[in-house]
């Protein structure tokens, strides 16, 4: 059988390849037992590439005619390129971009994160057919094909999701898109205009379209609830199972702060890491005019008083830590500082989007977070909680044929079992972020891993070489605790 040896390489050279190419197959070989055996398919590939030869690997670089040789050689270094970065991606590492602001203090805006797959053990692809290093989306299309897919299944990592761990997740309310409006849910456009409207009115809710698990958005958030825990919110402040727990040290919630009249300067703003963006004048003092304020801060719980010659000087609203808040009480000019009351305006509908029992993001709850091999009795108030898990995650059919009679998978059943275990996430900026307060619990199957390093942080609001790169924040290893 004809071989194909590399030509022109020194005795030490050839040495070294093969010593290379023992360790690079060694470590593959590992890699299948913890992956899957079906793995080793490739692995001859590998030894015959650093040993046998029998395939001419050089075919392309000793082809006679130049350009053919030329490109190639551009051909196999974007295929050995493309093909590492998504194999490290897939198992051990992937870049993520912090998209909005429901973890600030924690994470901001314009941070780039390498996220850990190890953390909980990565995910094998659920849809393992799609175009390399794209998400959901390339060039206007669809980047992966439905079919052949996969079920779930998990490898063997290093821990499991802890309370108050950083996670990255596959957004669960994102099986169904609306493409032209993705801001909010589906589920959510569908309890505010109608699930007719939302799929007719193609001009404001674009094309509907299903995304399968692994292809759903990412999204990161604080795990507060875990499997089988009963989670509350009063006024702000998390129980787990009748008891109040920690809150992270950089959690924010919404402030109205009323000043003497006296702006809030940018440099205080900066000192502080508050956004511009995040930083609204509701109220400004303007001579000769006269507001009536009373039923607003009768209405926001506030005790805001008028300020001789300057009606009600200035008004913000802008969230804050308590160390934050404690920092600006100390401003002279600043009079009052009043939290925002959580009302349907300021809060919006939370899940279950179909349980009008009174529930705000500030006062939620006690729900019950689902494990697996959990039981709940089939009631309407169950079923308002848990339908999504028993149909768009654990994949069954559920039917109300009369009142207090359900069938599943069309079978008559008066309980159910959970397959899965869940958690519930909260952003650390509790007053502006869209976490499962909202949307529901994170399945298991949706879990991709930890925030790890934060390798490069960008402030969009300002000139990038003038306080527009965080410096200080680069390079810095995430504890996410």
């Amino acid at each position: 059988m004809k071989r194909y040896p590399i030509e022109g390489q020194s005795a030490r050279k050839i040495l070294w390849t093969r010593i290379k190419g023992s360790i690079i197959v060694t470590l593959y070989f590992v890699f299948c037992l913890w992956a899957g055996l079906w793995w080793l398919i490739l692995l001859p590939f590998l030894v015959d590439f650093y040993f046998t030869r029998l395939i001419n690997w050089r075919y392309l670089r000793k082809h006679p005619n130049p350009l053919v040789r030329t490109l190639g050689v551009l051909l196999e270094d974007i295929v050995f390129v493309v093909a590492m970065v998504t194999f490290i991606f897939t198992f051990f590492f992937q870049n993520f971009a912090i998209p909005s602001s429901s973890l600030e203090k924690t994470l901001l805006i314009g941070d780039y994160l390498f996220v850990n797959k190890l953390s909980y053990g990565p995910r094998v692809p659920m849809t393992p057919i799609a175009l390399p290093l794209a998400h959901n989306t390339a060039f206007g299309r669809k980047s992966y094909l439905d079919k052949p897919s996969l079920p779930y299944r998990r490898l063997k990592g290093f821990g499991r999701v802890e309370r108050n761990d950083l996670v990255v997740f596959n957004f669960p309310a994102g099986d169904t898109v609306a493409l032209s409006m993705p801001n909010p849910d589906y589920y959510t456009l569908c309890a505010a205009y109608g699930r007719e409207n939302v799929w007719s009115d193609k001009a404001q809710f674009g094309d509907i379209v299903y995304r399968p698990v692994d292809r759903r958005d990412h999204y990161v958030k604080r795990c507060i609830g875990l499997p089988g825990e009963f989670i509350a919110i009063r006024n702000n402040q998390v129980y787990i199972d009748g008891k109040a727990i920690a809150n992270p040290r950089n959690m924010q919630l919404n402030y109205y702060l009323q000043t003497d009249g006296t702006p809030l300067s940018e440099n205080l703003l900066d000192e502080l890491g508050i956004n511009d963006r995040d930083v609204q004048i509701l109220y400004s003092y303007t001579p000769g005019e006269e507001v009536n304020l009373s039923g607003f801060l009768r209405q926001m719980k506030l005790n805001f008083k008028p300020i001789d010659g300057r009606g009600y000087g200035l008004i913000y609203h802008l969230p804050l830590t308590l160390e934050m808040k404690e920092r600006l009480e100390r401003e002279s000019y600043i009079k009052a500082i009043g939290v925002e009351v959580a009302s349907s305006e300021t809060s919006g509908d939370v899940y279950p989007l179909d349980l009008k029992i009174g529930w705000t993001r500030d006062n939620y709850g006690p729900l019950f977070i689902p494990r697996r091999g959990a039981r709940v009795n089939l009631t309407p108030t169950t079923v308002a909680a848990y339908a999504r898990c028993i149909r768009n995650y654990e994949g069954h059919t559920l039917e109300q044929r009369a009142e207090g009679t359900y069938l599943i998978d069309g079978q008559p059943q008066t309980s159910y079992v959970f397959g899965m275990d869940y958690y519930f996430m909260l952003g650390d900026n509790r007053h502006m972020s869209a976490d499962s307060r909202y949307w529901g619990f994170v399945p298991e199957d949706h879990i991709v891993g930890k925030p790890a390093l934060l390798w490069l942080s960008i402030n969009s609001e300002r000139p990038l070489f003038s306080g527009g790169i965080r410096w200080g924040r680069m390079m810095r290893l995430i504890h996410g605790k």
